[in-house]
């Protein structure tokens, strides 16, 4: 192995317990919800991107900060509004009369962490700006390549209740989600406790970083490394292609949504301490993986089906391998 492809070592417990040192302090801010906390850290650490779907003052804002401060990392909020255009997210390039050249200003996107508030009351063309950086990863204006930091994860907004005046997200966009969730209100103890806490903006702007970026970046590396068993591979696949021939679907999840499953069914596993891959890692992440993937015929719209549902029946449909984890 040469320098160059010199990876960390994957050791189970020192991964579970950085992972669990970035979920422990992020949840000083973020009260009664480790499970959305865990998933969204679980994102990040797949290389993949957050769409929180629910309704105003849930903590959807101070999640993405409490993820940036937690890192150390950079961070920058976008709010969607209709007139938004593609440059601003994006940059621009101006011409500098001084040093008679042009210079490249840069928008928000470059940041490690980037909340892109309400995305679907922005129009169609500022959405596809900022969803063609999440895939590349990159900005290209004027025939110039500008990378975006790494790691780099956008935490995406949307209101279900108020859709008035808003431009849904298209399949195609949707699918470049690695996951949907929802937080959800806290439960009567944790709300208690964040009546009872300091001001929340400056609980947030004392939250220390928990670890640099550089060991973030290593600890990516290293969920990369859990070993997956052919038998866990294939069922992967199975659960993905179980979607596409329910009855009640229109269109089932992509292989996108394959890869995107298996990412974060390494996290996970190694999030818990372990160096390989079991089915139970897979179906604990299906739904918030799969089911904003999934389209429903008009008739299982009209009986009240959900994509979620069809997730769960296609995990239960499909046979679980053998592993030495369940045997």
């Amino acid at each position: 192995m040469t320098a160059t492809d010199a990876r960390p070592m994957l050791s189970g417990e020192q991964f579970a317990a950085g992972f669990a040192l970035l979920r422990d302090a992020i949840c000083t801010v973020v009260r009664g919800k480790v499970s959305a906390v865990e998933l969204a850290l679980t994102c990040l650490l797949a290389e993949g991107h957050l769409l929180v779907e629910d309704v105003p003052g849930t903590g959807k804002t101070t999640l993405a900060r409490a993820l940036a401060a937690t890192l150390g990392a950079s961070w920058n909020r976008v709010q969607f509004t209709p007139d938004l255009m593609p440059s601003d997210v994006t940059g621009v390039t101006v011409f500098d009369q001084r040093a008679q050249e042009f210079t490249f200003h840069a928008g928000p996107v470059f940041a490690h962490v980037v909340l892109a508030d309400e995305i679907n009351r922005a129009s169609p063309k500022t959405q596809a700006a900022l969803l063609e950086v999440m895939e590349e990863r990159h900005v290209t204006v004027d025939g110039t390549t500008h990378p975006v930091p790494q790691p780099f994860l956008v935490v995406a907004t949307q209101n279900p209740v108020d859709m008035d005046g808003t431009y849904p997200l298209p399949e195609a966009q949707l699918d470049r989600f690695l996951m949907r969730i929802r937080l959800g209100y806290p439960d009567h103890a944790a709300e208690v406790e964040v009546l009872q806490g300091r001001e929340r903006s400056r609980r947030l702007s004392d939250l220390p970083p928990a670890m640099d970026i550089a060991a973030v970046t290593s600890l990516i590396r290293q969920a990369e490394q859990v070993f997956v068993a052919p038998s866990v591979y294939s069922y992967v696949v199975d659960i993905a292609a179980a979607t596409r021939t329910m009855p009640d679907v229109r269109l089932g999840a992509s292989p996108r949504g394959s890869l995107a499953l298996l990412r974060a069914s390494q996290v996970r596993a190694a999030s818990r301490g372990r160096i390989y891959l079991t089915p139970d890692d897979v179906k604990a992440l299906a739904e918030p993986v799969l089911a904003h993937r999934i389209l429903l015929n008009q008739d299982a719209l009209m009986r009240g089906g959900t994509a979620a549902s069809v997730v769960a029946a296609a995990v239960a449909a499909t046979p679980v391998p053998q592993t030495a984890e369940n045997v």
